[in-house]
């Protein structure tokens, strides 16, 4: 058995939690299945509302968001940015804290795993399904989201929409992982290692919204006279000097950059938080 054990270590992973394999994958199809739905069904029947109020002698009032399609792409949106909570809270809590707390983890070491190689395989198949599902969120998120902008209510500059039309989606989903495994190492326990993996990952994800305007250099504008900004520019300040206006904003050109930083952000925690982790165990299991 140890000379096979290994080799069977990512199925073993994926048989014993394949539960939150097919939730997963259940989401994953739900959430793309619905933007479909949306933008090949609900957008006709908006569209030809939109028509008959356009005949109408005394028009219509909030006639998209009756038919709702707004909304629920917004909803779309935010279960894909912050999917991420799930995650670390699956990770702290059944992927590893549970075994840890329970020993399954010390028994797989006794026939043949060793501890590296269970970390490992603990992370490695996760963290191929998640890139996976989260790629495959992204992109018909970013297809759903431009394919009607007229109807729309939102903007590239909101919280979960920025996250999830882009790469982000996918790092904080690994970094999830990654918290949640070192956490789960450190505490050892189910339930404490849930809690505090979310909390982690929630703050962080606080901070770095909060800081998001910053992570690359914004544009000013200044004139004598009121000027206008693109509708799709995102205004950080404006107001008036003694000379004239101003307004200091990021063009709607500034979001792969901002994007692509805080995605390389997230991923050098993840990378940190992986590291420590391997290193957590070494020292435990010495």
């Amino acid at each position: 058995m140890s000379t096979t054990a290994p080799a069977r270590l990512p199925r073993t992973v994926l048989r014993l939690h394949r539960t939150a394999l097919i939730v997963w994958s259940a989401f994953v199809a739900g959430l793309i299945g619905w933007l479909v739905w949306l933008n090949e069904i609900t957008v006709d029947a908006v569209r030809a509302a939109e028509a008959e109020c356009s005949r109408a002698l005394w028009g219509c009032v909030d006639i998209i968001e009756h038919l709702d399609y707004s909304g629920p792409t917004g909803y779309i949106g935010t279960l894909t940015c912050y999917g991420f909570l799930a995650v670390a809270a699956f990770t702290g809590g059944a992927l590893i804290g549970r075994e840890l707390e329970s020993g399954t983890a010390r028994l797989a070491w006794t026939q043949g795993v060793t501890p590296a190689r269970w970390l490992a395989a603990k992370l490695i198949v996760p963290a191929l399904v998640l890139t996976a599902g989260c790629a495959a969120l992204v992109l018909a998120f970013r297809r759903g989201w431009a394919a009607n902008r007229d109807l729309m209510g939102d903007h590239w500059a909101f919280a979960d929409v920025f996250v999830a039309r882009g790469p982000a989606t996918v790092a904080y989903a690994l970094c999830a992982l990654a918290v949640g495994t070192l956490t789960a190492l450190l505490l050892r326990r189910a339930l404490p290692a849930l809690a505090v993996s979310v909390a982690t990952m929630g703050l962080l994800n606080v901070v770095l919204e909060r800081c998001r305007a910053r992570l690359w250099p914004a544009e000013t504008r200044t004139a004598p006279k009121p000027f206008e900004l693109p509708d799709d520019a995102w205004r950080l300040e404006w107001g008036r000097t003694g000379t004239g206006h101003y307004a200091t904003y990021h063009p709607a050109s500034h979001f792969w950059p901002l994007h692509l930083v805080e995605t390389g952000i997230v991923l050098a925690v993840a990378a940190l938080a992986t590291a420590a982790a391997f290193a957590v165990l070494r020292r435990r299991t010495a």
